[in-house]
């Protein structure tokens, strides 16, 4: 009797942990756009104290790209999409990688090769939404 009482009345089911529209590929995408300028802005400035700050603010911002990236793998994207799209895991892991290569670089070849690979998953998630 108890279990009936405490029994759920409504059913519900989600693709994703909240609502719709919680989840971007763009937060990643603009904290990998600040990761590039700033290896650009270190390539045009010899300042010591320039540098260091830009370090700083370019491994902050690499940090917060895996991070949404992330989250979007493990919040968002679920077994459907990776039924769908099997070659996302290794996208998001590669994803990954060069943010963190990024992170470690001033090169600014290495903040595009991220802001490319973010671009893959922002066009997956664009076509999951579709669904």
């Amino acid at each position: 009797m108890l279990s009936r009482l405490f029994a759920p009345k409504v059913k519900v089911s989600a693709h994703c942990d909240l609502p719709c529209g919680v989840y971007d590929p763009a937060q990643a995408r603009i904290e990998a756009e600040s990761v590039k300028a700033v290896q650009e802005k270190m390539a045009a400035n010899a300042d010591p104290e320039f540098r260091v700050r830009a370090i700083v603010i370019k491994e902050q911002r690499a940090e917060l790209a895996k991070h949404h990236v992330s989250v979007l793998w493990s919040d968002y994207f679920k077994a459907p999409h990776f039924e769908k799209y099997p070659q996302l895991h290794q996208l998001i892991n590669n994803t990954l990688k060069a943010l963190s290569a990024a992170k470690a670089s001033s090169d600014p070849a290495t903040g595009q090769q991220a802001l490319d690979l973010i671009a893959e998953i922002d066009k997956i998630f664009w076509e999951t939404k579709k669904a």
